[in-house]
C-alpha cells in the first residue's frame, strides 16, 4: 500500500467534503437562461422593453438582456454573431437580413407611425401638405434646416426613401448627427428644424420643447415593428429556443396586450399591437 505523503486532517477531510458538496451542487443547478436582444432604440427608450422583459422572465424564467441601437446596427450585431433574436422597423434591411440565411421566422408585433416634427411656427408651411414627400419638398424649396439620424436606423431609412419621392435631399441645411432618435429631436429643436421621428419616441420623451407634430397621419408614414430569430445554421451560437420562446411571447395574447396598454410619459398609448393582422405589412 502506498503511503499518504501527509496524514488526513479533520480540517483537510472538512475541506474536501466542502469542495465536492460545492461541486455537485453546481452540477445539480441548471445555469442562467439569458437570451440577447439587439433592438432598435424607441422600444428601449420609451421604457416598453422594462416591462416586456420583467413579463418575459416571469413567464419563461428567461433572462433578456439588450443592446438599443438603430436598425441597421442591430441587424449588423445579429450577423456578428452578438445577438440571438432582434426587434427592428426598416422591412428592406430585414428581408436582405432573412435572405442572406441570418433570420428567420419573423413576425410583425406592433406599429405605429413616424411623423414630420418642426419648430412651432412651421417656417416651411409644412402643415397642410398633401403628402410627406410634398411636406418635405417644402422644407427643402424653403431653406429650411433638416436634421437626420443619418445612421442607417428603420428611421433613417423611412427618411431616405421619402426623399428620394420629394427629389432628394436638401443640400447646406441638412444635418446628420449620426445618434438616436432623442439626441437628434433634441438637436433639431436646438435648431428650430425639422426632422422625421417616430411618435414613440416624441411622446415618451421629457421635458422636450421646441418642436411639435407638423405632418403626421398619413398612410406612407406607417411604422411596422418585427422580431426576427437569428438562424443557428448561420450562427451557431444563437440560442434559437430561447429566441422562439420570446417570439410566442411577443405573440401571444399576453404579450400583445402588454404592448398595447404600455403609456408613455405623457400618458398615451405608444404602440399598437399587430400580431393578430396579417399582412399589415405587405408593402412596408
Amino acid at each position: 500500500m502506498r503511503r499518504l505523503s501527509r496524514p488526513l486532517t479533520r480540517s483537510s477531510i472538512c475541506a474536501t467534503a466542502l469542495t465536492i458538496a460545492l461541486v455537485l451542487f453546481a452540477a445539480s443547478t441548471p445555469a442562467e437562461r439569458t437570451l440577447m436582444l439587439a433592438t432598435t432604440t424607441s422600444v428601449d427608450a420609451t421604457g416598453l422593453l422594462d416591462v416586456l422583459a420583467d413579463a418575459f422572465k416571469k413567464d419563461s424564467g428567461i433572462t433578456l438582456k439588450w443592446i438599443a441601437v438603430g436598425t441597421g446596427a442591430a441587424l449588423k450585431q445579429a450577423r456578428d454573431g452578438n445577438a440571438d433574436v432582434v426587434i427592428v422597423h426598416a422591412r428592406k434591411l430585414e428581408d436582405e437580413f432573412i435572405r442572406d440565411g441570418f433570420g428567420v421566422n419573423r413576425r410583425v408585433i406592433a406599429r405605429n407611425y413616424f411623423m414630420i416634427v418642426g419648430p412651432p411656427d412651421d417656417p416651411a408651411r409644412v402643415a397642410g401638405a398633401p403628402s410627406a414627400a410634398e411636406a418635405l419638398g417644402r422644407i427643402r424649396a424653403g431653406g429650411a434646416a433638416f436634421v437626420s439620424r443619418g445612421d442607417k436606423s428603420g428611421t433613417h431609412t423611412r427618411e431616405l426613401d421619402l426623399w428620394a419621392l420629394a427629389g432628394g435631399k436638401p443640400g447646406t441645411a441638412y444635418l446628420e448627427t449620426g445618434q438616436g432618435m432623442a439626441e437628434t429631436l433634441r438637436v433639431a429643436a436646438e435648431r428650430r428644424a425639422y426632422t422625421l421621428t417616430d411618435t414613440a419616441t416624441f411622446y415618451g420623451l421629457r421635458a422636450l420643447t421646441g418642436l411639435k407634430p407638423v405632418f403626421e397621419n398619413a398612410p406612407e408614414l406607417e411604422n411596422i415593428y418585427a422580431v426576427i430569430a437569428v438562424d443557428p445554421a448561420r450562427v451557431a451560437t444563437a440560442r434559437y429556443g430561447e429566441a422562439m420562446a420570446f417570439i410566442a411571447f411577443l405573440t401571444s395574447p399576453a404579450g400583445q396586450k402588454l404592448i398595447g396598454e404600455f403609456h408613455g410619459q405623457g400618458g398615451r398609448p405608444l404602440f399598437e399591437p399587430m400580431a393578430a393582422n396579417r399582412g399589415v405589412d405587405l408593402v412596408k
